[in-house]
């Protein structure tokens, strides 16, 4: 698998991945692994997929609701981190959500049968771990949701989550 192809101006595009399975990327498992499939990833950008399912986690027969797209945008955000962690032959780490600037969401409900494709955007990736990403979530071509979520990837997670700062 290929991160980026360049094209005849020399800048780097996402590549296509094929319907990859999203898992191997998050360091998530089981039913908390919300997003189906790993569609195209760049240096930047990540685009992956979900289809709302009446089995889908969170939803209530009719959809899930609106405001699970954070987390579906965090999780396309883990698995950027995954991904490119893969790249560099490194295992996956877990990460942290720290905050939503802006959450809009232009729908109460996924629907049931909608097939969702959320795009992620990297705009900052500091030395500390702290990262900030773009991101939407569209059907077709109707935007559904949009927000700026700011994320943390400490270096150790166990030292992090026993309190020590090294």
């Amino acid at each position: 698998m290929s991160q980026s192809n360049t094209n005849q101006s020399g800048m780097d595009q996402p590549s296509p991945v094929g319907t990859r399975d999203i898992r191997r990327f998050l360091p998530h498992s089981g039913a908390m692994v919300l997003l189906d499939r790993l569609l195209e990833v760049g240096p930047e950008d990540l685009r992956a997929e979900v289809t709302i399912r009446p089995d889908s986690m969170f939803c209530d027969g009719h959809g899930v609701p609106g405001w699970v797209g954070v987390e579906y945008m965090a999780q396309a955000i883990a698995a950027y981190a995954g991904y490119t962690a893969q790249l560099r032959g490194e295992a996956v780490k877990i990460g942290f959500l720290l905050g939503t600037r802006r959450y809009e969401a232009s729908c109460p409900v996924f629907a049931v049968g909608s097939l969702l494709q959320i795009h992620i955007h990297r705009i900052l990736q500091a030395d500390n771990g702290i990262g900030s990403f773009e991101c939407r979530i569209r059907a077709g071509s109707e935007q559904l949701a949009s927000a700026t979520i700011t994320v943390f990837q400490p270096a150790d997670a166990a030292v992090f989550l026993e309190g020590s700062t090294e």
